[in-house]
């Protein structure tokens, strides 16, 4: 199996010229006829108007000395200004954040505060590790079905730059108690205690509290245990740094605004991560996560990035009433959850199948996947696992495999992997990218994936809007 989808990658990549150009050529007229549309869920045929993200830049870069809000207020208002849209308009924002800057603990709301909305403009901020801009864009579908609101900005922003380090246990415990103490005498007397140990800082860490494993460690056991070679994934990392270079040289990124950095020169306009390597390069590097013996190296994860993203959500009779053009009906979505110690990562496995089934619809029916790349060893595996009777009826329920998505509709545009993975930005690129290319590419269906921190997962359809362009 292993080398059936290396294959694979291989020949999806060396057709994928061949496949453009036959797509664009066909006519359309009798492929209309043919193509499967969704039920609207929530009778309020609910869209996607628009998006946007900041370029998503490689951590301790040029965004380095900036704050998450301030990150956020520009992804807010080129949404603003792409859309033509004035802020009153607007009935409630919910954006989506992993790593907590604890001076702005509600970054959706500071973040709207900063961008000029009204202070009378509601926001919350979400949290669902990789997905929390999807969890910000199914919180709107919600409100806008059950009556709440009519228009909704969802996004998300992450910023690895500058992330809180605290003291130790012991210090805070101390620190606290110094506080409260109400002599000077008592003061001294607290900290006399003070030891060395007390001195060492709490990190950050990518880290699952439940199992204390790391995600790359646990994505180089899922690997292995798939049989996910290192080989496959040097090829799966060069894949989506050919197909990212090549979208971002055509053009394609229609969804990036620039960014003016305090202190910069000109504006920061594109992703600074993309880095088409060869082979040869990708194989000298070292395993990063399980040594010596590993599989998962820098170039075959995706990389710490800063970056943010807005899109506006509405119903489609309200968008039809301010002069907009949707990109997609926001059809369905679901969420999946997992063991998280040895199926951290197969949240897609769990997730497409589900929401494919709830639709009535086939692997076949989907014309674009965008599915996040954490690494290209989880790809490998849940692309495995999809492809496994035996997975399928150990722990799916189902009698039979989920099957292959074609990779030549596979994240054609890159993914994590080459173009950046800000935490709770992604999200919102997967569903531009998706609408985007369902127009590019004469589509009409895409699936959304992907995997979260707690072993947790998102997948949804979206399906493109008859008034829809790519830019």
């Amino acid at each position: 199996m292993a080398s059936q989808v290396a294959k694979s990658f291989l020949k999806a990549h060396s057709t994928t010229a061949k496949f453009d150009t036959a797509r664009r050529a066909l006519s359309v007229g009798a492929a209309l006829q043919q193509r499967k549309t969704l039920p609207d869920r929530t009778g309020k045929n609910i869209v996607l108007v628009d998006g946007v993200r900041t370029p998503f830049l490689v951590s301790f870069t040029d965004y380095a000395r900036m704050m998450p809000h301030e990150l956020a207020r520009h992804a807010l208002l080129g949404l603003l200004q792409k859309t033509g849209i004035s802020k009153d308009i607007i009935d409630y924002i919910v954006y989506g954040t992993v790593i907590q800057e604890v001076k702005t603990s509600n970054i959706g709301r500071e973040a709207a505060l900063a961008a000029g909305f009204s202070d009378k403009t509601p926001a919350h901020t979400v949290t669902m590790a990789c997905i929390s801009s999807n969890q910000a864009i199914t919180t709107g579908i919600g409100m806008i079905a059950a009556g709440v609101y009519d228009v909704i900005v969802a996004g998300g922003v992450e910023f690895m730059s500058d992330v809180p380090i605290r003291h130790s246990r012991k210090m805070r415990s101390l620190l606290l108690r110094v506080n409260r103490a109400k002599t000077p005498a008592q003061r001294l007397s607290l900290l006399a205690t003070i030891r060395p140990d007390f001195f060492a800082p709490e990190l950050p860490a990518v880290a699952e509290f439940s199992s204390g494993e790391t995600m790359g460690h646990s994505a180089d056991r899922l690997a292995a245990a798939f049989g996910a070679s290192r080989q496959e994934q040097d090829d799966y990392a060069l894949r989506s740094h050919r197909l990212a270079a090549a979208a971002q040289e055509k053009g394609y990124f229609t969804d990036l605004i620039p960014v003016k950095v305090d202190g910069k020169d000109g504006l920061v306009e594109k992703d600074n991560g993309i880095r088409v390597s060869t082979p040869e390069q990708l194989a000298k590097l070292k395993p990063a996560f399980v040594k010596p013996h590993g599989t998962i190296t820098a170039a075959n994860a995706s990389f710490l990035t800063d970056g943010a993203s807005a899109c506006l959500v509405m119903t489609e009779a309200k968008a039809k009433e301010l002069g907009l053009k949707p990109k997609a009906y926001l059809r369905d979505f679901t969420y999946v959850a997992q063991d998280p110690v040895d199926q951290l990562l197969l949240g897609p496995t769990y997730g497409i199948p589900k929401i494919l089934d709830k639709a009535g619809l086939k692997i076949n029916d989907i014309d674009t996947w965008e599915i996040h790349e954490a690494f290209a060893g989880q790809i490998l595996a849940n692309l495995k696992a999809m492809d496994s009777d035996w997975f399928a009826q150990t722990y799916l329920g189902r009698q039979t495999k989920v099957g292959t998505p074609d990779l030549n509709k596979w994240n054609m545009w890159g993914g994590s992997l080459s173009i950046g993975h800000p935490f709770a930005a992604t999200g919102v690129r997967l569903a531009m990218h998706t609408a985007n290319r369902l127009v590019r590419e004469d589509g009409q269906i895409g699936v959304i994936s992907a995997c979260a921190a707690g072993g947790q997962g998102v997948a949804m359809l979206l399906e493109r809007h008859p008034d829809a362009t790519p830019n």
